[in-house]
C-alpha cells in the first residue's frame, strides 16, 4: 500500500475543500439543531403539561373556593336559624309568663267577683231587714215599710206615720 503524496493531498483537498468537510460540519450542525429542536419540543410539551396542571389546579382551587363559600353560607344560615330559634323560645317563654299572669289575675278577679257578689247579697239581706225602719219622719213611734223604689221618689213628700198604739 503505497500512499503517495498525491493521494494524501487529494484526500485532504477533498476532505477540506470539497463537500466532505461541508458535509461533516453540516451534519454536526443538523445534529445540534435537531437536538435543540427536540429539547425545545420537550420544553414546550413540559410547558403545556405545566399549563394544563396549572389550569387543573386553578379549577380545583375555584371548586374549593366555591365549596368553602357554600360552607360559610350554610354556617351563617345555621347560626341565623339558631338565633331565630332562641328568639322564638324567648318569645314563647314571655308569652307563657303573660298567660300565667293572666290566669292568676283571672282567678284573683273571679275570687274578687265572688266576694263582691257575697257582699252585695249580704248588703241586700241587711237592707231588707232594715226596710221596716225606713221612714222619713223620725217622730213617729211605729214606723212603716217604705218600698225602696219609692224612697228616692218620696224624699220630699211627707209620709204619714201609722200611729195606732
Amino acid at each position: 500500500m503505497d500512499i503517495s503524496l498525491d493521494t494524501i493531498i487529494n484526500g485532504l483537498a477533498w476532505l477540506f475543500g470539497g463537500s466532505g468537510l461541508g458535509w461533516f460540519i453540516t451534519w454536526r450542525w443538523q445534529k445540534a439543531k435537531a437536538k435543540a429542536e427536540a429539547k425545545q419540543a420537550e420544553a414546550e410539551a413540559k410547558q403545556k403539561e405545566t399549563d394544563a396542571k396549572s389550569a387543573e389546579i386553578d379549577m380545583a382551587q375555584k371548586v374549593q373556593d366555591t365549596y368553602q363559600q357554600m360552607l360559610e353560607d350554610k354556617q351563617k344560615e345555621v347560626e341565623d336559624n339558631h338565633r331565630y330559634i332562641a328568639e322564638l323560645k324567648a318569645d314563647r317563654d314571655h308569652y307563657r309568663q303573660i298567660v300565667s299572669e293572666m290566669t292568676k289575675w283571672k282567678e284573683k278577679t273571679d275570687e274578687e267577683v265572688r266576694e263582691l257578689k257575697m257582699q252585695v247579697a249580704r248588703n241586700g239581706r241587711q237592707l231588707e231587714q232594715m226596710r221596716p225602719f225606713q221612714c222619713y219622719d223620725l217622730k213617729c213611734k211605729k214606723r212603716q215599710r217604705v218600698p225602696i223604689s219609692e224612697c228616692e221618689e218620696t224624699k220630699k213628700q211627707e209620709i204619714e206615720p201609722n200611729n195606732e198604739l
